[in-house]
């Protein structure tokens, strides 16, 4: 019998210098005494009776060949992940904190038989303070339900993947590690940059504390509330991505982590990163890998698609529909790549209406209405993330809502989360339902020609385009079915296809006010096969010097059109 699926492999599997397990997890609120849980756990599926699976790599979800198990959770299942650890003896007579990076989708916590608390929600960090359950030798329990309920956030993961749907995961897909505070800790860092200064605000910690910044010198105030003026300031692009790393310490806690110096505005129209006007040269990125589906097999990979993009010429990632670890948004910063950052869509979705219709230029709005579930999980995810994200000078834009999914109320929601960070840019409904509240006029065109009218008021982004389909066989995880909105047999056709399409559609828009394109997309994801690399990352399908020449040709046709 044929068969139809591809077990890729990727270059990342064998990488050794930067694991899930040696990199620590939260690069910009870092201490030293820390310990990574990921690596191998028990695991077993409950049902009516428990069977044992066998052992599990964390943080690799069940459904991934990397992950040792290779399994799908079905109806009425729960996994059973469990280890056992020894506390340090650097951990003694401090507070032990407990970290979940991501868990899909409902995790309850057990340490030594105790049930330490229960955490909802597939996407966010969670974590619990375990020093009154913590002995010297440990039981690590955790029990996850994932029906893949749709009152709760669930991104691209569909039962039957296929064409723009993508293999479910469940369980543990990001790091899981245990961090010694002491008993008055600084349990939040919060910064916020001008052009020339950075406010450090914080909770908990001795009233008391030092600032210690890298190049610059050492500080003392009082407070949880610190503003630094600093001389001779070096700014953030992608193209210098400076950073100032620091360390603030309070009593006996010490905390390292980086903050940059930028700004992020509109300004007649045009999206404007530290004051000047920028294009914003994007991919579309859905974090998805072959290896371990939402968990690449090293953070090398994240490295591996930024500097990909930036060798083709491209400023930015539009993370779509997917929060992906902190490391993911440290690479970004450090490596210089802004991120348009998705929230991510529960309720269900209709093909007619959402995709359809609208395609064809129906688009009569949504009369959907949300329930009070719904609503609550989508809201508190969305809060999440911009909370964990806010620290992160990459990240520059927010989009709400794709393409009509799950979406309601718009103008409320984009009110409520500008208001809870209003330094960056959002896009309330990127693709065709429009809203009355939103920061910019967010557009996608597939299967016609890009012509665009500017709104009167708004900065025009086209946040969505392209899709043609290149198929490298080898590479390709579906032999028998193709995904994509243009089929192009050869790299050498790809090549050309995009020029034009850039040369001949995108280029001109920037002269009647487009701000920023994004192009479907970063790499081949399962059945499709639009990526500008395959969904191993072995093979980079388009002319690299072709792609760097459209991109010069967008930097200086935009720097004719702002002179």
């Amino acid at each position: 019998m044929k068969k139809d699926f591809i077990d890729l492999t990727t270059e990342f599997e064998k990488e050794k210098s930067i694991t899930w397990q040696s990199e620590h997890p939260d690069p910009q609120f870092r201490r030293e005494n820390w310990l990574s849980l990921c690596g191998e756990w028990s695991l077993s599926v409950m049902n009516k009776g428990v069977e044992e699976l066998g052992n599990i790599i964390v943080p690799f979800p069940p459904e991934s060949r990397i992950s040792g198990i290779k399994r799908p959770l079905k109806p009425n299942e729960r996994y059973i992940y469990q280890r056992s650890f020894i506390l340090p003896e650097s951990f003694y007579g401090k507070r032990v904190i407990l970290h979940f990076e991501a868990v899909d989708q409902i995790a309850e916590v057990y340490l030594n038989e105790k049930h330490i608390g229960t955490h909802i929600g597939g996407y966010t960090p969670f974590s619990f303070d375990i020093t009154d359950s913590i002995s010297q030798n440990n039981h690590l329990k955790v029990v996850v339900a994932d029906k893949l309920d749709k009152t709760l956030p669930y991104g691209k993961q569909r039962k039957k993947r296929g064409g723009m749907w993508y293999t479910p995961i469940s369980g543990i897909w990001q790091a899981v590690w245990l961090e010694a505070v002491p008993d008055n800790y600084i349990s939040h860092l919060r910064l916020t940059s001008t052009l020339s200064s950075v406010t450090i605000e914080t909770l908990g910690g001795n009233s008391t504390k030092t600032v210690m910044i890298d190049g610059i010198g050492e500080y003392t105030y009082s407070g949880d509330r610190f503003t630094l003026n600093i001389e001779s300031a070096k700014l953030w692009t992608p193209d210098e991505p400076n950073l100032y790393n620091f360390t603030i310490t309070a009593g006996d806690d010490k905390v390292h982590s980086y903050f940059a110096l930028r700004t992020i505005e509109i300004k007649e129209k045009k999206l404007c990163l530290n004051t000047e006007p920028i294009y914003y040269h994007g991919l579309l990125d859905q974090g998805y890998f072959p290896d371990g589906i939402y968990t690449p097999a090293s953070p090398v990979a994240y490295i591996k698609d930024i500097m990909t993009s930036k060798e083709l010429g491209f400023n930015m990632l539009r993370k779509h529909i997917k929060l992906e670890p902190k490391l993911f948004y440290y690479y970004c910063d450090k490596l210089g790549i802004t991120v348009f950052q998705d929230m991510i869509n529960n309720r269900s979705y209709s093909f007619l209406l959402d995709t359809a219709l609208p395609t064809i230029g129906i688009k009569r709005g949504l009369s959907r209405p949300a329930t009070k579930r719904c609503k609550k999980h989508f809201e508190t995810t969305s809060r999440e993330i911009i909370t964990t994200l806010y620290n992160h000078p990459s990240v520059v834009y927010y989009t709400i809502f794709n393409e009509g999914w799950g979406q309601y109320e718009p103008d409320r929601l984009y009110r409520e989360l500008k208001a809870l960070d209003p330094t960056r840019i959002y896009d309330t409904t990127s693709g065709w339902f429009f809203s009355k509240k939103s920061d910019v006029q967010s557009e996608h065109v597939y299967f016609k020609k890009a012509d665009l009218k500017p709104h009167p008021t708004r900065p025009l982004v086209l946040s969505e385009f392209g899709g043609y389909s290149c198929k490298i066989k080898k590479h390709s995880f579906n032999l028998s079915k193709t995904y994509g909105y243009r089929k192009i047999e050869t790299q050498a056709e790809f090549t050309s296809a995009l020029d034009a399409l850039y040369h001949e559609e995108i280029i001109p828009l920037i002269k009647k006010g487009l701000c920023a394109s994004v192009l479907t997309q970063i790499s081949d994801v399962e059945d499709e096969t639009n990526g500008l690399m395959t969904y191993d990352r072995r093979v980079i399908k388009p002319d690299i010097s072709v792609m760097k020449r459209i991109s010069e040709d967008i930097n200086n046709t935009f720097k004719q059109t702002n002179e």
